[in-house]
């Protein structure tokens, strides 16, 4: 009777072995197939299935890897586990049963509230924000990194996760061009930013711990910290980006990007960035400071990084290589505090944020041949020029509908509309028509005050530029 408990499809996604399995395996776990209880011997089964010996005997076979049957030559199959003993339930999705939601964390629960990472993905259009110009990038010259890198690789013995060689080069470039004042050792390499941002947040954040967070900010920090069960509050920003909050409790944790606000590009002058130094308290309150477009600065010479202002080791300094070079370069580094050096060291290994040790010294190689600082000037000519065209152009065509905010550097700016609320609504009718962008209001922390468009210009050529400000045009 076993085979009048068996429904095989013939036209199933699923092969004929693995629903056979599959249902087996229920009627066991269900007890409907009881322990002792001997099955058919192969042919038989096959025979009153209608399939190959070889199905069942792979089904068999399986089933006894997995402790269910006993099998031994000659003899039939016997059950030798009561349904009890295994998992209530276990037969559940072989026999397609998929109505229980899996159950989440609080955190997992939320993720599809937000709009980040953005929910269109491909292919990458005019004018998406946070993207270089992949096609400015000399990748016959990376290449050439990547090679040399890959040939000396067994020549090299296992080092360190966090490469010398990059960790000097990052730590003279750092210094002379954003102010940083970190040895060597306080530099950890990392597969992105938001790694770095992810470690930091299991390192120092405890449950329950607050955090301040620029509202409205890069999305990516805020669910880093949130994962780790910080309560984070969204703080307002005015000309100069993040405000100071005297009536506020000191929180554990404060995020900023001061030397181009994201998403506004503003820039945190410097009375502002020591009054924020001010704010915290050795070891107990720690700055990220995330400058994840610094090199790129157009109308004014750039304002030193917070980090270097702070004698106290308090602040943590974020960067990434996906907006200077390529942005499946898949590399970051954080400049960390030198009480936590050693800490995070470890932490690194056991959370498993590792970058290739191959790409860190083609990059290293990339940076001290020079090649790193002449691409960055030519591309920092184009995205100014580009920069200049996008606004004059928003101006020309959309002057009416939308008043543009001119970044002092980046690569995106903020184009917030004059009338009405509706950004989100734009944007989908924007995608639609092949132009791609952000509603200001889904990088809010709280209830948005903010309604415009966040439109990227540096990985867009003029005549790109053009044709889609032409489109937003029609559309609007």
């Amino acid at each position: 009777m076993i085979s009048a408990l068996i429904d095989l499809k013939r036209a199933d996604d699923e092969g004929l072995v693995a629903q056979l399995t599959g249902q087996l395996r229920s009627l066991i776990a269900t007890g409907r197939l009881g322990k002792g209880r001997a099955l058919p011997s192969s042919r038989r089964l096959a025979s009153d299935l209608g399939v190959s010996r070889n199905t069942v005997s792979y089904a068999f076979e399986q089933l006894a890897a997995e402790g269910y049957l006993e099998t031994s030559h000659g003899r039939r199959p016997v059950v030798t586990v009561d349904g009890g003993e295994r998992i209530e339930g276990a037969g559940a999705v072989a026999s397609g049963d998929r109505s229980g939601k899996p159950q989440l964390s609080p955190w997992a629960a939320k993720l599809k509230q937000t709009d980040w990472p953005m929910s269109y993905q491909a292919p990458l259009r005019p004018l998406r924000p946070g993207h270089g110009d992949f096609r400015e990038f000399p990748n016959e010259v990376w290449a050439r990194c990547l090679r040399r890198s890959a040939v000396l690789a067994a020549k090299r013995e296992l080092g360190p996760v966090n490469r010398t060689r990059l960790r000097e080069a990052l730590a003279h470039y750092l210094a002379t061009s954003r102010g940083v004042r970190a040895t060597a050792e306080q530099i950890m390499i990392l597969p992105s930013a938001q790694a770095a941002l992810t470690l930091i947040a299991a390192t120092v954040i405890t449950p329950g711990d607050n955090v301040w967070a620029e509202d409205p900010g890069y999305p990516g920090a805020a669910a880093a910290f949130r994962a780790s069960g910080a309560r984070v509050a969204g703080i307002g920003l005015d000309e100069q980006g993040m405000q100071r909050m005297p009536g506020m409790a000191t929180p554990k944790l404060i995020f900023m990007t001061p030397s181009h606000q994201h998403p506004t590009g503003r820039l945190m002058s410097l009375a502002r960035r020591t009054e924020f130094l001010r704010l915290s308290r050795p070891g107990k309150t720690w700055i990220v400071e995330d400058d994840y477009d610094g090199e790129f600065h157009y109308d004014s010479r750039p304002v030193p990084a917070l980090q270097g202002l702070d004698g106290h080791g308090r602040v943590f300094y974020v960067g990434t290589f996906s907006k200077a070079m390529t942005s499946d370069i898949r590399l970051g580094y954080l400049v960390v505090p030198p009480a936590l050096v050693n800490t995070l060291e470890i932490a690194q290994r056991h959370i498993g944020l590792i970058a290739a040790s191959h790409i860190q010294e083609a990059l290293a190689e990339f940076i001290a041949d020079g090649h790193f600082l002449a691409h960055l000037r030519r591309v920092r000519r184009l995205y100014h020029a580009r920069r200049d065209h996008l606004v004059e152009g928003l101006e020309r065509h959309l002057g009416e509908t939308l008043s543009v905010e001119v970044p002092s550097g980046g690569i995106q700016l903020v184009a917030r509309l004059k009338r009405g609320r509706a950004d989100q609504a734009a944007v989908k009718r924007l995608v639609a028509a092949g132009v791609e962008t952000r509603a200001l209001s889904s990088l809010a922390l709280g209830r948005p005050s903010d309604h415009g468009l966040l439109l990227g210009f540096a990985a867009w050529r003029e005549s790109e530029i053009t044709a889609a400000l032409r489109t937003m045009a029609s559309c609007f």
